[in-house]
């Protein structure tokens, strides 16, 4: 099955590598892309430290994690079929219609909600007196959806547990929902919070889906590997052309479906640890724009001179893929210790 798998990755970057440079252009034509700068953060006030390093890419094109979205999906949905009628074994842990079911609502649907909040943004529809999503209205929907999501995994497929690494499983209960609704809006935010600079979220995205696509192969689950393989392929030619100088971004349509996607693949493979590992990068990025925000409300001062954490590098000093090539870095070690943790 592994030569299957690279061949699946190989064949969904061709693939995207054939679509994206098209797909730019679209972009560039329906005028979705950032606008000048004086940019609002998503509490609609002003980020002049943003601003400060990011003015100059003004006009790039965003929405990027759209074509990753539908490429995926419509790759997986026309291989899947020909597995099946290949005679070749499929195995699964759980009923595999289920399981994908839940894999692609949480995909399509994170999705199509950052897609909605991408519109507003980049469309000026402010001006014309259209407001999109506040912030605590997004927040909401994504509690919604992944309601939605963890609901299926635990009545559909019966998952009420956590694995401890070393310590076994932990059982939950009906607690395992919300707590599955916490990893999941939590890494769709942390995930966007992340993806600030060319080529951070998608690099370390990349080396986390290596890691789980591993986990997966060990676990013997073939949806959720064929899943990742045509994932992994699409990122790495989305990221040929999202590295410094970036020519296109994910935009929200992609940060919140990966984020949510990334946290409820770990948790279908009960690698909820190792996510934590994995995931840590994305993670300090979110804790630092959160407590960023909870000390100028209620200390009236910053804790970081800006946040999330890759902005206060920049204000250090550190060039743009500097930060982004040594988080790459640190997110390749953490891997490594996330799948020690995931094989025991």
């Amino acid at each position: 099955m592994t030569h299957l798998y690279l061949g699946l990755l190989l064949f969904s970057f061709l693939l995207t590598s054939i679509l994206v440079v098209p797909f730019i252009d679209l972009l560039y034509k329906l005028k979705f892309q950032r606008q000048n700068q004086k940019t609002l953060d998503f509490q609609n006030k002003r980020t002049p430290i943003f601003d400060k390093f990011h003015s100059v890419k003004a006009g790039t094109p965003v929405g990027g994690g759209a074509l990753i979205i539908i490429s995926v999906t419509i790759l997986f949905l026309f291989i899947l079929p020909i597995l099946k009628f290949s005679n070749i074994f499929i195995s699964s842990n759980y009923a595999i219609t289920r399981e994908i079911e839940i894999i692609f609502f949480t995909f399509i649907s994170f999705g199509i909600l950052g897609l909605y909040d991408d519109i507003f943004k980049f469309f000026g529809f402010s001006k014309s007196g259209f407001f999109g999503l506040r912030m605590i209205h997004k927040l909401i929907l994504q509690l919604l959806l992944a309601a939605v999501t963890s609901c299926l995994i635990y009545f559909n497929l019966r998952i009420d547990f956590i694995y401890i690494p070393f310590l076994g499983a932990l059982k939950l209960g009906m607690f395992f929902i919300p707590i599955s609704m916490a990893f999941i809006v939590g890494f769709a935010n942390f995930f966007n919070i992340t993806d600030g600079l060319d080529g951070l979220s998608c690099g370390l995205l990349m080396i986390a889906l290596f890691a789980f696509w591993f986990l997966s192969n060990t676990s013997l689950d073939t949806p959720i590997s064929v899943f990742l393989a045509l994932w992994i392929g699409s990122l790495i030619a989305f990221l040929y052309f999202n590295i410094y100088p970036a020519r296109i971004w994910l935009g929200d349509v992609g940060s919140l479906s990966f984020g949510a996607t990334l946290a409820t693949i770990a948790i279908l493979l009960g690698k909820v640890v190792p996510l934590i590992i994995v995931g840590s990068p994305f993670i300090i990025e979110g804790v630092s724009s959160a407590l960023q925000i909870l000390s100028k409300k209620y200390l009236k001062r910053k804790l970081f001179p800006a946040a999330p954490i890759h902005l206060t590098l920049q204000q250090m000093g550190w060039e743009e893929p500097k930060i982004v090539f040594r988080a790459w870095l640190a997110g390749i070690i953490l891997a490594i210790f996330g799948l020690w943790l995931g094989i025991n």
